[in-house]
């Protein structure tokens, strides 16, 4: 379902099971994650559950509903199912790790969410944001939306109040789902000319009207200013413009009239396309910079960049203070697909939800689904993840959902670590 725009058989998951060394299972029922019987499909559905201890306060309750296959043309309006749904449940009062973002070695690549969670060092994990995909675009990866990594923001969010985002706090493992705000700047700390940016760690476009002019600064028309570090890629997006790099003081090591550079530990640089070149120039004036970021939640609240801080991005609310948010029907995003699902209990707790989806033995949830699912479960809170070909969870380095399909490569994902955070 990931998009540059922005979206096994029972025996098989029982053999897969076995093979996840540590497992204690708890009896089924209405313990295991929510209610004993899901809104999906009808009423009379047989519907089985088993719950997994992963370690103190981590659970994988696996829930099974419907037994028939669904003819494949009957995929998307069927009322007899079936579903295959994985919800991973973390108790931060019992658990003794903590959940984070990772996106693998570099920002703009992609990686499997079983090879995310093992890089991680983590237990147990989901894939996470939207992001670019686009297999022949250079930098496939790129969250297409908020993500923030160890307290720094490497994606902005839009401003499409679509996006919903996942915010954690590592330390003490308490979220926030919701759509988030930015505003970057960049300030002469001599003679206070500031600028503002437009993006983070996201390629500037070069106006249609002065792709061919030998210099971006004689262009008159608006291009972008984009922020880049060193945990984007080896080299910062080439290509017509200006670039300057800064030392971690602000100050210029060094400038380009055409784009692309390595930057190491410490620098940053700023791309200017168009008639923001000469913007770019005239507020350096030969100073150091400043550069501030500031980010607030839907209340207009500021969030604070501490290291510990994480933030992925979503696409569509569905639970809001323990009511069911109104969905959109209608179009692919909408009909049923395979779905990652994000959420917070009214008492804390969080969970990561998979439901496999666009196979006959399993059909996947719309979006109204998905946030009945969502309520059904015992979510306060909750939204939906990158999903489609995306959904995929893993525990010790192991998917254990049924994918549609082969695992797919992904921007970053939510990992639950089973080791006390350390700054």
């Amino acid at each position: 379902m990931t998009s540059s725009v922005r979206p096994r058989v029972a025996a098989a998951g029982a053999v897969l099971l076995a093979a996840i060394a540590g497992l204690a299972i708890a009896p089924a029922g209405a313990s295991a994650a929510g209610s004993l019987t899901l809104p999906l499909g009808d009423q009379d559905l047989t519907e089985t559950r088993s719950a997994q201890t992963l370690t103190d306060g981590v659970t994988l309750t696996r829930i099974s509903r419907g037994t028939e296959p669904a003819p494949a043309d009957q995929i998307n309006t069927t009322t007899r199912g079936p579903w295959l749904i994985n919800v991973l449940t973390i108790d931060p009062k019992q658990a003794k790790g903590y959940v984070k973002a990772t996106y693998g070695p570099d920002l703009a690549k992609t990686e499997k969410t079983s090879a995310l969670v093992a890089g991680a060092g983590a237990l147990a994990g989901v894939n996470a944001s939207f992001f670019t995909f686009t297999a022949s675009q250079q930098y496939p990866g790129e969250p297409v939306g908020l993500g923030i990594y160890d307290g720094k923001l490497l994606s902005e969010p839009l401003t499409d109040p679509a996006e919903t985002n996942f915010v954690i706090d590592a330390k003490s493992n308490k979220a926030l789902i919701g759509h988030v705000s930015w505003t970057g700047t960049v300030e002469n700390k001599k003679t206070k000319a500031e600028l503002p940016l437009e993006f983070v760690n996201h390629p500037p476009v070069v106006p249609a009207a002065c792709a061919t002019l030998t210099a971006q600064t004689d262009c008159t028309v608006p291009g972008d200013i984009s922020l880049f570090t060193p945990e984007f890629s080896a080299a910062t997006p080439a290509g017509a413009g200006i670039e300057v790099v800064l030392d971690k003081k602000g100050c210029v090591v060094r400038t380009a009239t055409v784009r692309g550079t390595a930057l190491v530990a410490g620098q940053t640089s700023i791309q200017a396309t168009g008639q923001d070149t000469v913007k770019l120039f005239q507020t350096l004036a030969g100073g150091c910079l400043d550069t501030e970021i500031a980010l607030k939640d839907e209340k207009g609240k500021k969030l604070s960049l501490k290291d510990s801080l994480y933030g992925v991005t979503g696409r569509g609310l569905l639970m809001r203070d323990g009511q069911v948010v109104e969905q959109p029907t209608g179009g692919s995003f909408n009909d049923r697909n395979p779905r990652t699902l994000a959420g917070t209990t009214k008492d804390g707790k969080l969970m990561f939800v998979t439901i496999d989806g666009r196979q006959g033995v399993s059909v996947g949830t719309t979006m109204t689904e998905s946030a009945a699912l969502a309520k059904s479960l015992g979510l306060h809170d909750a939204m939906n993840l990158d999903g489609g070909g995306s959904t995929a969870m893993a525990v010790n380095g192991a998917v254990v959902n049924h994918l549609a399909g082969a695992e797919r490569l992904v921007g970053d994902a939510l990992v639950y670590v089973d080791a006390k955070y350390k700054n």
